[in-house]
């Protein structure tokens, strides 16, 4: 195809080419907007933020609607920091210290902040006050145990859950905020090979664990 030299045909090629640039820009736009506000707001009518969906051990996992929705800041009666209500961080920590009477030294962070990708397996993290294990890890996951998963393209933020089962050859998971649609429960393949325990799912970090401390009764 031989392309014309007439300006006017230069002309309409350059009009019709920022076009479909200004079409692909308001596409992008109109994209993120869309995400933006169905992680911002609740589009769930079965469900209003803030009602009980699960629990653990006593412990309540509520509903949060979107992922980035937050509402005030968790405290304790003591002043130890929860988190955001009613965030994926702010259940587990209140797990841990409502059920296993744990606080960990630095109570803030995102949820993929609370694994350190510099630390060996099977030693402290020292910010949380827990025994950190990597996924693989010669250690199998237990339950109680806080599971970490680095963040995505839709949630940059990382997520934290808490196992609540762990079978021959997978795990159960409890999670507070997983999205409007999301299930408070999910269930991973779990493989042991080469003296390594590994669950599988690529966005899982590792898992810490609280060994000094029996659980409350």
């Amino acid at each position: 195809m031989v392309l014309s030299d007439n300006p006017n045909d230069k002309k309409l090629r350059k009009i019709k080419s920022k076009r479909w640039m200004y079409a692909v820009i308001g596409i992008l736009i109109l994209s993120y907007m869309g995400v933006w506000v169905f992680k911002k707001f609740n589009f769930n009518s079965d469900y209003v933020v803030g009602q009980k969906l699960d629990s653990l051990n006593g412990v309540f996992v509520y509903y949060n609607g979107g992922v980035d929705h937050v509402l005030e800041r968790d405290t304790t009666e003591d002043g130890y920091n929860l988190g955001l209500k009613y965030q994926c961080v702010e259940f587990v920590k209140r797990y841990y210290y409502q059920y296993l009477n744990h606080k960990m030294p630095d109570s803030y962070g995102h949820a993929k902040q609370f694994y350190i990708d510099s630390l060996a397996d099977g030693t402290m993290n020292v910010k949380r006050n827990l025994i950190q294990y990597a996924n693989s890890s010669q250690t199998k996951p237990k339950i109680d145990d806080l599971l970490i998963f680095d963040g995505t393209i839709i949630n940059r933020f990382g997520h934290v859950a808490i196992v609540s089962n762990v079978f021959e050859n997978e795990l159960e998971i409890i999670q507070q905020n997983p999205g409007p649609f999301g299930n408070s429960r999910a269930r991973y393949a779990l493989e042991y090979a080469n003296n390594t325990w590994t669950i599988k799912n690529d966005n899982i970090l590792g898992w810490l664990r609280k060994e000094d401390t029996a659980p409350i009764n």
